[in-house]
């Protein structure tokens, strides 16, 4: 699974890929709302995930039980973001915690379960927050929502790419952008395809 490198960041002015869905479920309100509504959401997701994780790794499945650890991390590092964004305007801010009684099921349909998640963000959740930060000349949160929005599309096809594999499991390590949540499997990159971080500075699952 990879993303291509283009020559500048992708952002809501040069893609194509920052449409709302017609039957949008998200309710939207001003960016620091939003942002609040995605550090519960990504909360939750982050939780979910290293439920999943511990569940595939009892069922034998260590590289899917690595995957849903690196996308655990990878949703901690939207929280840290949209947290200092609305400390921004909220010094006194505080995370909610996360839910503690997530537990994982069978893999295949923690499999689904995750990329369904993720194609509701990348394709509802952040485009929709995206065109309310450009509305309010709000450019910080703006360029948290979209590096989480395209992570997150990353993320769903990472998961569907292990609920068709999940009888052919290879031993490729996951990779974690540290600066937007981008997930690489293998070592065949050079950097980030979203934030351009350099491949050094990845952490591997």
């Amino acid at each position: 699974m990879t993303m291509k490198v283009r020559d500048v960041a992708p952002n809501a002015s040069n893609s194509s890929n920052f449409n709302v869905v017609a039957d949008s479920h998200t309710k939207v309100g001003t960016t620091l709302e939003n942002l609040k509504s995605a550090v519960n959401g990504e909360t939750g997701a982050s939780a979910k995930y290293a439920a999943f994780s511990k569940a595939a790794q009892a069922a034998g499945y260590d590289q899917i039980a690595r995957q849903f650890a690196a996308t655990s991390a990878a949703e901690q590092i939207h929280i840290k973001l949209e947290v200092a964004e609305i400390q921004k305007k909220e010094p006194d801010y505080v995370a909610p915690e996360a839910p503690t009684d997530v537990v994982g099921t069978k893999t295949d349909l923690d499999l689904i379960s995750g990329a369904l998640g993720e194609i509701y963000e990348t394709s509802d959740m952040y485009p929709s927050f995206i065109n309310v930060a450009i509305e309010e000349g709000e450019t910080g949160a703006q360029m948290v929502f979209t590096r989480a929005k395209l992570a997150e599309s990353v993320h769903a096809e990472l998961y569907m790419d292990a609920y068709n594999n999940i009888d052919a499991q290879d031993d490729e390590k996951f990779y974690l952008c540290p600066v937007c949540g981008y997930i690489h499997k293998g070592e065949d990159f050079e950097k980030c395809p979203i934030c351009f971080a350099p491949k050094n500075s990845f952490r591997e699952f």
